[in-house]
């Protein structure tokens, strides 16, 4: 119906009430029009319609200044509307109009100044509420972890029974009693803030994360096996006297792939070997629908939440060492040019020869350095590195976009608290892993969207040329000249952006901001390509362990491609269910992404409460109209408020810089700060500037 809805007013600029759009539909019952209502409420409440004062119903993108988004509130009190396929509009703590933190919103908005006022607030989510018991006057009050949430929760006499001052407690709202004022009961008390893991506990429920797998979870593991036992093998290829092994990170537990090299004549034969996790997480199971639900593992600081029980995770479904392991394997023929000319796609089961780390990988293709127990595996490991530069090569050639960001590391202490902040490594043997991925993940693809059947695939869309200008003006504000005709948008042009910026102090930042001037990557059933990739086909196939859809592929390929079930009934069911599935896949995936962030941000701010008073330099990376972000060389960013700064400052968006009558401070400035204040609690941290050698004379 919601299709038919849209087909009727798609070319309408006024609207039409229910009766009108009626007319067309024909529904006589009083539950086809009851029917129609409710996909119209839906629709109205998901920002695809428009409701008018006088009930009529017009496609938002048919409006000319009404917008809608989920609302970020900033410290200052003003919101940001994130707008699908348009830049942020910005509202003013006065045009609120009671929307609060996160609630989906429809806003007027004037395209002269970019800024907007609320017209209604659509949708208001707070199933996942977490806060801390504070005590104010002698009595116990429940204060949301999310300052700018700005509402009062009353707790129910029953739920105060068991909790203390320091308690953090997720809550299920009951019902609105007033203007921003609820009532709620205690769902869970999650522990005591001082207890090491709560505060990344609390941030994943806060998120929607669930930490503990359900009694019938649990149960189902008792009838997995720890073992691979002789009859899982029956219709497998036996590869367990091949030349296997894994390379991850030091402190992996989850290994779901696994790698193999030879060289037929100028031809390199790579195998990627994926842990068969679908064969134990089957559908219809209570294990599958966990798996469903949560979408993806969630990785917060040094906390794992896994997407299936650790027992399976990093059990029988972990490719570890001399054991062996089902498996399904992608074999790839790769010619000296980096294309894949030949491959094989089959069930197998493997025995891992070692289970290798990033660092002793690196010491061989980096310094020429052995480690003890690397000795058998230095060709091979050779060999992967001459393939992985192939390539990656190939990768640039068409079109790959390689950001360069750099990714912050939280290290923490036996109680759970940050003690450093260190850049992630990333060396050869990381790339090399990613480059092999990537084949594979490419080669799965093609093949399925070569048999036009349905599937899930990473489609990565065409950035909108409105952001990309909003990039190139601020590059020109910056006193940069970019050569490249950004008239055309394509993957090497991008690329060549980058390339001309990379010389650039700021680059780290302007990589980033081109990076959030592009589209988010998601998971469809519209295969559409991969412009980051510069892809025409790809998918996620190699982490099942770890991810929904890369489970979901591996169902697809056991359905398709072993068992031969490419009938109607087949293809009609995966027709549809996939569509839920690519789209649960990409929200619990933005939850995870959020949650990573919210952890970071909070960690770094423990960190620098053991900092005050200390000086550092950083880079300008960001510029408000209440001051601006200086990002530290170890990545912690932290807040200089325009109010200390020395003279009145006036923001002028147009060049992203504050600006005095003799002094300027813009995105890329280099400054010296000091560490004035650090919350954990608000995930906040405040700079001053030190000194007057910083910001331009003008």
């Amino acid at each position: 119906m919601e299709e038919q809805i849209i087909e009727i007013l798609k070319d309408e600029t006024k609207g039409k009430t229910i009766d009108e759009i009626n007319k067309e539909l024909h529904y006589k019952s009083i539950k086809g029009i009851n029917d129609l209502q409710t996909v119209l409420d839906q629709m109205t409440t998901e920002g695809i319609l428009h409701k008018s004062k006088k009930r009529e119903y017009i496609l938002m993108s048919n409006t000319k200044t009404l917008k809608c988004g989920y609302i970020r509130i900033n410290r200052s009190g003003n919101g940001f509307v994130d707008v699908e396929n348009g830049p942020d509009i910005f509202v003013r703590s006065e045009n609120l109009n009671g929307a609060i933190n996160n609630d989906f919103v429809e806003v007027d908005y004037s395209t002269r100044n970019n800024e907007a006022y609320v017209i209604k607030i659509l949708k208001r989510d707070l199933s996942n509420l977490v806060g801390e018991m504070v005590s104010i006057k002698n009595k116990l009050v429940f204060k949301p972890d999310d300052d700018k949430l700005n509402i009062i929760v009353k707790l129910t006499k029953d739920s105060l029974n068991q909790v203390v001052e320091g308690h953090k407690v997720l809550v299920q709202i009951i019902k609105e009693i007033g203007k921003r004022q609820y009532l709620g009961k205690i769902a869970k008390i999650i522990g005591h803030k001082n207890d090491p893991g709560v505060d990344i506990i609390a941030i994943a429920l806060r998120h929607g994360i669930e930490v503990e797998f359900s009694e019938e979870v649990i149960k189902e593991l008792e009838d997995i096996p720890n073992v691979v036992l002789e009859n899982e093998k029956v219709g497998r290829k036996d590869l367990t006297n091949e030349m296997i092994f894994t390379i991850d990170g030091d402190d992996t537990k989850d290994i779901d792939d696994a790698i193999s090299i030879k060289k037929n004549n100028e031809n390199y034969i790579l195998g990627v070997h994926i842990a068969d996790v679908s064969h134990y997480v089957k559908m219809g199971s209570s294990l599958y629908d966990s798996a469903f639900n949560r979408g993806t593992s969630s990785y917060l600081a040094d906390t794992v939440i896994p997407m299936i029980p650790h027992q399976l995770s990093n059990g029988i479904c972990s490719l570890n060492p001399e054991v062996e392991r089902l498996t399904i394997s992608c074999v790839m023929t790769i010619n000296k040019n980096g294309k894949v000319i030949d491959y094989d796609i089959f069930p197998s089961v493997i025995k891992s020869r070692k289970q290798m780390t990033y660092k002793n990988v690196n010491k061989i293709l980096e310094e020429d350095i052995v480690p003890e127990g690397y000795e058998d595996y230095v060709s091979d490991l050779k060999l992967m590195a001459e393939l992985a530069k192939i390539l990656r090569a190939e990768k640039v050639s068409r079109g790959y976009i390689d950001f360069g960001l750099d990714e912050a590391k939280i290290i923490q202490d036996e109680n759970g608290k940050a003690i450093d902040v260190v850049k992630r490594e990333r060396g050869v043997g990381e790339n090399l892993i990613e480059d092999f991925m990537i084949a594979a993940n490419e080669t799965i693809a093609t093949h399925i969207s070569n048999m036009d059947l349905p599937f899930i695939y990473r489609v990565h869309d065409v950035p909108n040329s409105e952001k990309i200008e909003d990039f190139k003006n601020l590059i020109k504000q910056m006193g940069y000249q970019i050569h490249t005709d950004l008239n055309k948008i394509t993957p090497l042009t991008m690329q060549r952006v980058l390339n001309e910026l990379r010389d650039k102090k700021e680059f780290n930042i302007l990589s980033d901001m081109l990076l959030r001037s592009m589209k988010k990557a998601i998971y469809s059933t519209n295969n559409i390509g991969h412009f980051g990739l510069a892809l025409t086909n790809y998918t996620h196939f190699t982490s099942p362990i770890r991810r929904f859809p890369d489970l979901t592929v591996h169902r697809l390929l056991r359905t398709y491609l072993f068992e031969n079930r490419i009938d109607m009934e087949t293809i009609n069911y995966n027709e549809k269910y996939l569509v839920d599935v690519a789209t649960n896949s990409s929200e619990t995936e933005v939850a995870a992404q959020e949650a990573e962030r919210d952890v970071l941000d909070m960690k770094m701010a423990e960190y620098m409460e053991s900092h005050i008073g200390e000086e550092y330099d950083g880079i300008i990376s960001s510029v408000t109209n209440f001051g601006m972000f200086v990002e530290l060389d170890n990545l912690i960013e932290g807040l200089v408020h325009i109010s200390t700064l020395d003279g009145y400052f006036e923001y002028i968006p147009e060049i992203l810089s504050l600006v005095s009558d003799n002094k300027r401070y813009r995105i890329g400035d280099t400054v010296r700060v000091v560490v004035v204040s650090a919350s954990k609690e608000s995930s906040t941290i405040d700079f001053e500037l030190v000194g007057d050698q910083n910001g331009d004379k003008k």
